[in-house]
């Protein structure tokens, strides 16, 4: 068997790493297309550095149709002054860059979901070349990992900032510091229902400090979810000690996921009816949604009912839903 660990990312950069200054370009990867025959993804690239001091690597659009991040890391491209750091920055305001094209959660190149991609492959897709190029290259420079979602087209979340539990106590302290610093409204002890394959857990098993965001959703971007995003990132850079300033202060409530008991799931395909908006405190065995089958009328709907007691973090966005889908998620305080 081939070590493709061996084979060199075809990926370059036209930004230099390890110069001093402020610096914008790309990350160029080769794809020959229909359309293009020599042609490339070019996806862009901030870095800004001064002087010795830790690493930050900011990351959006890791899934395309969700805009906090991308927003906020656009922003902070053009305004960071390298007079104002101490350390480096590194800014990929759009990692899936053809997803965050197309407004979709996958790419449309290769259907690859870029948090169910990593470590990736050199010689694999589109998504898998991009993840392989973190993985192997942007994820070493970094102390600091700062990656934002919310819940794209599918899913609205409470505004929140979160990490996860991890083995290493320490590395998780760390991490819960970040995430207190953000000052979302809601800060989260993160669960993931399959963490295999993601950002989080390449970064997380190299002994990053990784924090997350799950800023609303519906495939777009409110006025208060970007004002949270462009706050929380620079509030993270100060806490880091790389960003001049003090951290701006705020409330946050912090919420715990502790099982899979905060899932709900759809058995069945139709019309869904909310019985509980974002927010709202639910009692183990209440109906938080209803599901109408759409074939023909006269049929009772299935109900979807709660596992648990405790806040309703997140919930399915469209109308209609399919089998299988996610209906809610519920989150208790601590």
């Amino acid at each position: 068997m081939r070590d493709l660990t061996l084979r060199p990312s075809p990926i370059s950069s036209t930004v230099d790493f390890l110069a001093e200054g402020v610096q914008h370009g790309f990350l160029r990867l080769p794809y020959s297309r229909d359309d293009s025959a020599w042609g490339s993804v070019m996806i862009p690239v901030t870095v800004v550095k001064n002087g010795k001091g830790p690493t930050a690597l900011l990351t959006g659009g890791n899934h395309g149709d969700e805009y906090e991040g991308p927003i906020a890391l656009f922003d902070l491209a053009r305004t960071l002054k390298a007079e104002d750091v101490t350390g480096r920055v590194i800014i990929v305001p759009a990692m899936n860059y053809p997803a965050f094209l197309a407004g979709t959660r996958t790419s449309p190149i290769d259907k690859g979901n870029m948090n169910r991609s990593f470590p990736g492959a050199p010689d694999g897709t589109v998504t898998q070349k991009i993840a392989d190029y973190f993985q192997r290259t942007l994820l070493p420079l970094a102390d600091i990992v700062l990656d934002f979602h919310s819940g794209g087209k599918t899913l609205d979340f409470l505004p929140f900032c979160a990490a996860h539990i991890l083995p290493d106590k320490a590395q998780e302290a760390k991490a819960f510091d970040l995430v207190s610093a953000f000052g979302a409204p809601w800060s989260m002890k993160m669960l993931e229902i399959d963490a295999v394959g993601m950002y989080d857990t390449a970064a997380e098993e190299m002994g990053k400090i990784f924090v997350t965001t799950e800023l609303g959703g519906g495939g777009t971007a409110t006025a208060k979810s970007a004002r949270i995003a462009k706050t929380g990132v620079s509030n993270v850079l100060r806490a880091a000690g790389i960003l001049k300033g003090a951290v701006e202060s705020a409330t946050t409530t912090w919420l715990d996921m502790p099982d899979e008991n905060c899932f709900s799931f759809a058995e069945d395909a139709g019309l869904i009816e909310p019985l509980f908006d974002l927010g709202d405190q639910v009692k183990k065995g209440e109906v938080v949604a209803r599901i109408y089958p759409i074939g023909r009328t006269g049929v009772r709907p299935l109900d979807v009912a709660a596992k648990m007691d405790g806040i309703l973090a997140a919930r399915h966005f469209p109308g209609l839903v399919k089998a299988g889908d996610c209906v809610s998620v519920l989150a208790v305080e601590t």
